[in-house]
């Protein structure tokens, strides 16, 4: 059946989004582990490749097109995510999983502030005041996050990850454009796949970003994780895809800060990490700000 074709949702959407949490959660999972022994730019390129592949089966095998008409939308949207991504793997790499995780979900509050530098203080609309409360929030959440680990001189890898936050907004930004332009869901995420692939490979040539194990010396364990780390977020990218195209936007938004649950709790039994109460605190008031800015922040369509 042609990808362009709308079918039925065998499951609830809000199911949907659920799944992609948890699916988010065990690729954050494979990330930690395989950064043990991969450098970022194989964890990174080992992701696009396998998106890449699995996009085009799918496209095959529903007689889809991977043709597109805007390649620049496309290169634009694969920049900003694959870089948000490589500093995201980098943050789970260095930092507890549940840290790492809630950095980058401060993207929907990054996102507000933007629309709210674009349409209110350019545009001279009425702003909301309950909007610039939620981004404060969100602000103080990230302090409360960072707080605990400060102490352990991770300050650069908790600024790489709200780096992280703020390309992956960026981001959105250019997914919403490729919605507009008729982009299909198989075209966006196989041509993200695919420059991420490509980018990744680039890496490479920077110094420092080789792998930290030779080759003969890495297990078959993380060879598994890496290729997990492809396989997770692919189905997690096109089950949170659609779940946003049948359901309603705000639910789908709220839910997706299940994620942070998921990490946090995978990072508790996996690899033993616990949680400050500044860092529950911050988590809270982050996925608080996150969802009333979802649902105050002003309309992203253009001026």
């Amino acid at each position: 059946m042609p990808q362009d074709v709308p079918m039925k949702p065998r499951i609830s959407p809000y199911a949907q989004m659920v799944l992609a949490t948890l699916l988010f959660a065990c690729m954050g999972v494979c990330v930690k582990l395989a950064s043990a022994y991969f450098g970022t730019a194989a964890v990174v390129s080992a992701r696009g490749l396998v998106g890449a592949i699995m996009m085009a089966a799918i496209a095959w095998g529903s007689g889809a097109s991977l043709q597109t008409k805007v390649p620049m939308l496309h290169l634009k949207r694969g920049f900003a995510g694959v870089f948000a991504l490589s500093l995201w793997f980098y943050c789970i790499g260095a930092l507890p999983l549940a840290t790492a995780v809630t950095l980058n979900y401060m993207s929907s509050v990054w996102m507000a502030a933007y629309l709210l530098i674009r349409s209110g203080l350019l545009g001279g609309a009425k702003v909301d005041p309950r909007l610039i409360i939620a981004i404060l929030v969100g602000f103080l959440g990230v302090g409360l996050v960072l707080h605990p680990t400060l102490a352990r001189d991770q300050i650069a890898a908790g600024l790489v990850g709200i780096f992280s936050g703020i390309l992956a907004a960026m981001a959105y930004v250019q997914v919403t454009a490729l919605g507009r332009a008729g982009e299909t869901e198989v075209r966006v995420v196989f041509y993200f796949s695919l420059t991420g692939t490509v980018l990744g490979a680039l890496i490479w040539l920077i110094p420092g970003q080789a792998n930290h194990t030779a080759l003969p010396g890495i297990p078959l364990g993380a060879w598994a994780a890496l290729i997990g780390v492809g396989v997770f977020a692919t189905i997690a990218q096109l089950l949170m895809t659609r779940a946003y195209a049948q359901g309603r936007m705000l639910v789908n938004a709220s839910l997706q800060y299940l994620g942070i649950v998921h990490a946090s709790v995978f990072g508790m039994l996996v690899f033993g990490e616990k949680l400050s109460l500044d860092g529950v605190i911050g988590m809270a008031l982050i996925i608080s700000a996150g969802i009333v800015s979802t649902r105050l922040k002003p309309s992203d369509k253009p001026a």
